[in-house]
Parts: C-alpha cells; structure tokens; sequence
C-alpha cells in the first residue's frame, strides 16, 4: 500500500501533573471521537504520539495522494476540532487560538536507512 509519511513536534509544557493529563486524554478512549472520524475523513491512515520529558513526537501515515496544507485546513473544520484544539492546548507550550497546523512543526527528514 502506498502512503505518505510525515513526522511532527510539538512541546509540552513543563509541568508533571499537565503532562500526566495529556497522557491520560491520549490513551485509548481518551480522544474524542470525532476527532478521529475527522482525522480518518481527510485521509490520516494512521498516527502515533511518542513523548520525551516535554517534547512530542507525531508520525502520521495518510493516503498517497494526500495535500498536507489543504487536509490540515479541511480538518480544522470539522466537527469539534476547533475546542478540541483549544482543550489540548492548556497542555502545550501554545495559545488555544493556535491550530494544529500551526502548533505541530512538520520536521525535516534528514535520513533513511537503504534497503
């Protein structure tokens, strides 16, 4: 199956108890459902979270021939995206105005091991 890949960052801020939180709205069941019905609708396949101290870390596998720039606007429109944002964001080192797009930094891959 051919997809996309792309890895993003986001901080945390410093605070145990906060970080422990978005641990707990993270974990299976945790996420809203229509959050992940919206994600799944602009063709967001897959995705993970890891967590180091306060840094996060998102890969997200879509479908091939996904548009990064336009899917993320088509998700910031759906339904309850806007105060999910702004929920998530009293854990992050953000403003709840923020989008997603503008609270993940895509990262650069620099490498890939050959096959």
């Amino acid at each position: 199956m051919e997809y996309k890949r792309y890895c993003k960052t986001l901080q945390l801020q410093d605070d145990q108890e906060l970080i422990e939180s978005y641990k707990k709205v993270h974990a299976p069941g945790g996420v809203w459902p229509e959050i992940t019905q919206g994600m799944r609708e602009v063709g967001i396949l897959d995705m993970e979270i890891y967590l180091l101290g306060t840094q996060l870390f998102m890969i997200m596998d879509t479908v091939a021939d996904f548009d990064h720039d336009s899917a993320m606007k088509n998700l910031a429109e759906k339904p309850r995206q806007d105060e999910w944002e702004a929920y998530v964001s009293g854990f992050q080192e953000t403003s709840a105005e923020a989008t997603a797009e503008e609270k993940w930094q895509l990262m650069e891959r620099i490498y890939k091991m050959e096959n």
